[in-house]
């Protein structure tokens, strides 16, 4: 079985739909960490809940980000997970992560990339009159949210939304979406071709 770590900053409300996957056996996997810059996350409370082991690294605390990227490495290392998850994770991952567990990180993002990367991607949605956003999970490569596709899923923009009601119709589909990359991964069943991701 494989073991995952998460990474997240905040409320763990994608990391708590993992953890409920994982224990309804939708997902074959064993979530050994969650891995936070913020010691105020509630996503640890979600963890402790579930005698999840927590590592707290207060970026505020280092006295530079490379301090930082040194001891998250050094975490992750130590973790020997065969997947990290970046769910709600506000950092972007340095070079040397990625290059360390290149086609082992994945991430949740709240826009169907490549529309929308970075920040708020409901607020652009709404900002640009799109008709259709959504949530895409990808690999983590060097760019900006530009790693290769697992999976994406497509939420209609309706009159009268704004940031707020978009992104709460999103975060439905992003519960259900990381779930089902993490079951694909830890099945075997991903294949990273270049640029694209195939599903066998």
């Amino acid at each position: 079985m494989k073991r995952i770590a998460v990474l997240a900053s905040g409320r763990g409300s994608n990391f708590q739909a993992v953890i409920d996957a994982i224990e309804n056996k939708q997902v074959p996997a064993i979530c050994a960490m969650l891995i936070t810059d913020n010691p105020e996350a509630y996503a640890i409370e979600r963890a402790r809940a579930k005698n999840i082991p927590v590592t707290i690294l207060d970026f505020a605390t280092y006295p530079s980000r490379e301090a930082y990227e040194k001891a998250l490495l050094r975490a992750m290392e130590q973790c020997k997970a065969d997947l990290f998850v970046l769910a709600g994770y506000m950092r972007i991952l340095g070079t040397g992560i990625v290059k360390a567990f290149s086609g082992k990180i994945i991430n949740i993002h709240p826009a169907l990339l490549p529309a929308f990367p970075g920040l708020h991607g409901q607020r652009q949605a709404i900002q640009h009159g799109v008709k259709v956003s959504g949530c895409t999970v990808h690999f983590v490569d060097e760019s900006l949210d530009g790693g290769p596709i697992i999976v994406q899923r497509c939420v209609h923009v309706q009159e009268g939304d704004d940031e707020e009601t978009l992104s709460s119709r999103i975060l439905e589909y992003e519960h259900r979406c990381l779930p089902e990359a993490i079951r694909l991964f830890c099945e075997g069943r991903l294949i990273i071709d270049g640029r694209n991701v195939r599903i066998r």
